[in-house]
């Protein structure tokens, strides 16, 4: 009699929802949360929001290139960092993200 196979305990490790989730470096991964904390933060005006969310579907696009991706959030981010509507603390968040982004090109 040969020994059955340990039963599957379902730790199969599930990745987070999320285009981008798993398939990206690190860096990537952490510029998207940036951009999704910014989309959902209420203290900035919604068109920023908006912005931010749009940013981060771009890089998000599952079968472009990356500096692609890259270039597409960073000219989004760029018209949201000089809206005179964003607040002091949104425009140095987009300027991180901005930063972080670029280092990756």
């Amino acid at each position: 009699m040969t020994p059955s196979p340990p039963p599957s305990s379902g730790s199969a490790v599930a990745s987070p929802p999320g285009p981008a989730a798993g398939l990206e470096p690190p860096a990537v991964q952490r510029i998207f949360e940036s951009l999704s904390e910014l989309a959902d933060d209420v203290s900035v005006p919604r068109n920023i929001r908006r912005g931010a969310q749009s940013a981060r579907d771009e890089l998000a696009k599952p079968r472009v290139a990356l500096d692609v991706r890259i270039a597409s959030a960073v000219y989004v981010l760029d018209d949201l960092a000089n809206d005179p509507n964003l607040p002091t603390h949104g425009r140095t968040a987009i300027w991180s993200i901005i930063s972080s982004l670029e280092s990756l090109q």
